[in-house]
This record gives structure tokens, sequence and C-alpha cells, in this order.
């Protein structure tokens, strides 16, 4: 399977708010230098836009996200949110998760991988509903 390169898009005060926690050096221990080092560079290519230009499909801070696993289809849904808010319970997860510098910035449609205990997989993002806090 060709993969094409999207260019990732990310909203100013998401921007803004993630910056500052991956500047807090104490949380590098809690979130790995991989994970921060992840979204680090992500940030370097990606597009920052406006609140009124962020595209509505779209995973950023607090986005529902429903995603589709390569090979088995089984759908799993989560919202994405700051660590402290993160409760796998209700199923909020972290955005310095691996899964969460997975999905942030990327589109609808977009296939994205991680590293989960058992190896790699690879997820196609379904549908993305951004909700206001």
């Amino acid at each position: 399977m060709q993969k094409v390169k999207h260019q990732l898009v990310f909203r100013e005060d998401d921007y803004e708010m993630l910056t500052a926690c991956l500047n807090d050096a104490q949380r590098e221990s809690a979130f790995g230098a991989h994970v921060m080092a992840t979204l680090k560079a992500d940030f370097k290519r990606g597009k920052l836009v406006s609140r009124d230009e962020f595209p509505a499909d779209v995973v950023r801070l607090n986005s529902k996200v429903k995603l589709k696993e390569a090979g088995n289809n089984k759908v799993m849904e989560l919202v994405l949110v700051m660590p402290d808010e993160a409760d796998i319970k209700q199923r909020k997860i972290s955005v310095m998760a691996p899964v969460g510098v997975a999905l942030i910035g990327f589109r609808e449609g977009q296939e994205v991988m991680w590293q989960v205990p058992s190896g790699k997989k690879t997820f196609t993002i379904i549908e993305v509903e951004n909700l206001e806090v």
C-alpha cells in the first residue's frame, strides 16, 4: 500500500497548551522522551491555523475519534485530552500517550500507526467530532 504524506494541521490554541506541556522538563519522565520528540517533530512539519480556519475533520484536543483497526475491522472510540484529564474508563486518552501523538493533527480517512504491546498497529480515522470545552 502506498502512503501519501499529508500535512498535519494544528489549532493555535492547542499548540500553545501543548508546547507549554512539552517545555515542562518534569513531564519528560512521565511521557517519555520518544513521545515528546515525536510531538515536537510533528509541530515542526505541521501547519498552525486559527480557531476559525481549523477544519472540522482534523483531530485536536477534545476530539471524539472513531478508529477502525486494519485487518479485523474492530472499531474503537476515544476522546483526546490533556494529560491531567485522561481517564481510560471514560475513554479519555492523553494527547501525550502514544495513541494521542499518533492521532493529533490527522484527518478523517487517514491511516495512523502506533506501537502497542503486541507490535505496530494501523488504524483508519473513520470519524472526528470536535467537542468545544
